[in-house]
């Protein structure tokens, strides 16, 4: 399948130039802890079926050291794009992180700032700018993806002829036990944005978005803390893990991400068939390997119901999945509200998408499909199974893959258009159009992914289950080398001075 090129409009109804660039991205890091858990040893130690896992789920999963959190993960980050790309700190007057595993609720990227600024220090280099903002975004997963249409809408303005950098950092935990345990993951991704991007440009004025309130639909909420004895039977009771209803979170991330697309392609003024045809990379969130590919295909039956090419082979897709052609396009017609269904429904979610839903999984097992995902969704897909969920930063890892994986196996993406999808429960969808750009070769072989990944060192069971449940566990051979740790903890609480619960911060050559 060969990509052809479109060139789409923008809102005021005018093309996009061949030549001038819109602000976008330049470079990209990665850092993710060293503790892995391969998920064929978890399914050993938990019974669960490898074969399932594998094929649902992914490989392994990253385990934050005792000394490690959102914010350390997110500081080795940046540093290791700035010293990467040979950044001028004094050049940067943007700094967003974005977040869903705060520690402390009033700063933020500020935390991230001063780590950064220790290690510059220490190698003989200027601090951060002293005239830099320093933003936190939170919404679920979606939170790095609106700081960095954040930074470029800080290019675009009163930012001009300086630069922004973005880091995505998150920790995924969940219960032992639950049915989202085999999808944690810990990481950080930092996205250096420029007003002339040297990786490949946004295009904002054409990018879509939705949002609706879900309830219940994935919450962290504080409250437990307080009214609840025991938040969970194995793990302290500082452990924020979410609340989760697996299903109704489908139905959701379907939804939204459709409602977004489909804003894009309105804005785009292009039908959903000719946009797949041309793209040459679909990258989504993606919480475990089979979600963006559940997803792609339900794009894929809308987009045949809503358009008007592919209406017969959508009659027969239905056919084969034993479902009315009629009931599909008026499911791509309809604008469900998801909560109000599940609180009449007293908590018990329903997906509102049923046929549309059956004619998608019939068309996931079709070669034409199979063929589409090979070419358009494989890049980079090989190496992000082996990250785990990192919430935030999952869909800036994909993409930062895709781009190291092109360059090691010498597939030539200059000009090519892509699409990156992003999503936070809750929820919201956010579809951003991208355009590689010209020398993007350079600074996707400086991005340091496989790198990253290298010399994992694999936990047993029980160091696995000390480190999740916040046990002391002193049978670990690591000493930090290069990196930030907590160095302690405040614990002073007196009338002329507090630091109770504040985390202290070291670089460690």
């Amino acid at each position: 399948m060969q990509s052809r090129a479109i060139s789409p409009k923008l809102g005021n109804g005018s093309r996009m130039s061949s030549v001038k660039m819109q602000p976008g991205v330049s470079a990209m890091s990665i850092y993710v802890p060293r503790f892995r858990v391969p998920l064929q040893r978890w399914c050993e130690w938990t019974g669960n079926c490898w074969d399932k896992v594998r094929t649902v789920i992914g490989r392994s999963f990253r385990v934050c050291a005792q000394h490690q959190n959102v914010y350390t993960m997110a500081a080795n980050a940046v540093f290791r794009l700035i010293r990467r790309n040979h950044i001028d700190p004094q050049s940067i007057g943007f700094m967003g992180l974005g977040t869903e595993s705060s520690t402390d609720n009033s700063a933020g990227a500020i935390i991230v700032r001063g780590m950064v600024d220790q290690a510059l220090e220490a190698h003989g280099l200027p601090r951060l700018s002293r005239n830099l903002e320093v933003p936190e975004y939170k919404h679920a997963c979606l939170g790095g993806i609106y700081a960095l249409k954040g930074a470029l809408r800080y290019l675009a303005a009163d930012g001009r002829a300086r630069r922004a950098i973005v880091v995505c950092s998150d920790v995924a935990r969940y219960e032992r036990g639950s049915t989202g345990e085999q999808t944690q993951g810990a990481g950080a991704v930092a996205i250096l944005a420029e007003e002339h991007p040297r990786l490949f440009e946004v295009d904002l004025l054409n990018a879509g978005s939705a949002s609706d309130y879900r309830g219940p639909d994935f919450r962290k909420p504080f409250a437990r803390h307080i009214v609840v004895d025991e938040i969970a039977e194995r793990a302290s009771r500082s452990t924020d893990f979410p609340v989760f209803s697996g299903k109704y979170s489908t139905y959701a991330y379907l939804d939204e991400t459709a409602h977004a697309v489909e804003e894009m392609l309105r804005r785009l003024e292009v039908s959903a068939g000719r946009y797949y045809e041309s793209v040459r990379a679909l990258f989504f969130h993606r919480p475990y390997h089979q979600i963006p590919i559940q997803a792609m295909s339900f794009l894929y039956v809308r987009g045949m119901a809503r358009g008007t090419r592919h209406h017969q082979e959508l009659k027969t897709l239905c056919q084969q999945a034993g479902v009315s052609y009629e009931e599909v396009i008026d499911e791509s017609r309809s604008a469900p509200d998801l909560f109000d269904r599940l609180q009449k429904s007293e908590g018990m979610p329903t997906d509102p998408y049923s046929a549309t839903s059956r004619a998608a999984a019939v068309l996931r097992k079709q070669e034409k499909f199979i063929e589409l995902l090979r070419y358009k969704m494989s890049l980079g897909s090989e190496m992000v199974v082996n990250l785990g969920n990192l919430y935030s930063a999952a869909l800036p890892a994909w993409i930062a893959a895709a781009f190291e994986d092109a360059v090691r196996s010498g597939v030539e993406l200059e000009g090519a258009p892509m699409v990156a999808l992003g999503y936070g429960s809750g929820d919201a969808s956010e579809a951003l159009p991208i355009r590689v750009a010209p020398d993007w070769f350079q600074p996707a072989g400086r991005i340091g992914f496989a790198e990253a990944l290298a010399d994992p060192i694999d936990l047993t069971r029980n160091q696995y289950e000390a480190l999740h449940d916040g046990c002391k566990i002193d049978e670990l051979c690591y000493e930090p080398r290069g990196e930030f740790v907590i160095s302690r903890v405040g614990n002073k609480y007196e009338r002329g001075f507090q630091d109770l619960g504040v985390e202290y911060y070291e670089y460690i050559p």
